[in-house]
């Protein structure tokens, strides 16, 4: 996996990132800090991808187990340290899955698979976070 990360000048402290499969990541960085506000900042971005990380494990293993899942998210509420460097100290993720007889016991253990066992991105937060899950399950 690689990724290339160009700062913008001409744009104060914004970067472009192209992803080794050639897709485009706009970040910024707040005013304060020489930025215009124009992107994510790249903290939001690690957090962002971490959502999208175990919310696609989720849906993978209610798939695989042949639930008829038909929507998914998970909105990440994140603390960080107060000094440099400023990790992620905490991380709740609270998942909403929509659905069609999907019994609570395998969201509950999709979940849980995912953050313990398949989720690359939460298995690094959770060396600097202390990460906790929760779900809601609407049927539809």
């Amino acid at each position: 996996m690689e990724c290339t990360v160009r700062w913008q000048p001409e744009v104060g402290m914004a970067f472009n990132a192209e992803t080794g499969s050639g897709h485009l990541i706009a970040m910024d960085g707040a005013p304060e800090g020489g930025g215009r506000n124009l992107a994510p900042r790249p903290m939001e971005t690690v957090l962002a991808g971490t959502g999208a990380c175990i919310a696609y494990d989720v849906v993978l293993i209610l798939k695989r187990g042949r639930h008829d899942v038909r929507g998914c998210e998970v909105k990440l509420d994140a603390e960080r340290a107060t000094t440099d460097p400023k990790v992620f100290t905490r991380i709740h993720m609270g998942f909403v899955v929509r659905g069609r007889g999907v019994p609570a016991a395998a969201v509950e253990r999709a979940v849980q698979l995912a953050h313990e066992r398949y989720c690359s991105a939460s298995a690094m937060l959770a060396k600097t976070a202390e990460m906790t899950t929760g779900f809601e399950l609407i049927e539809v």
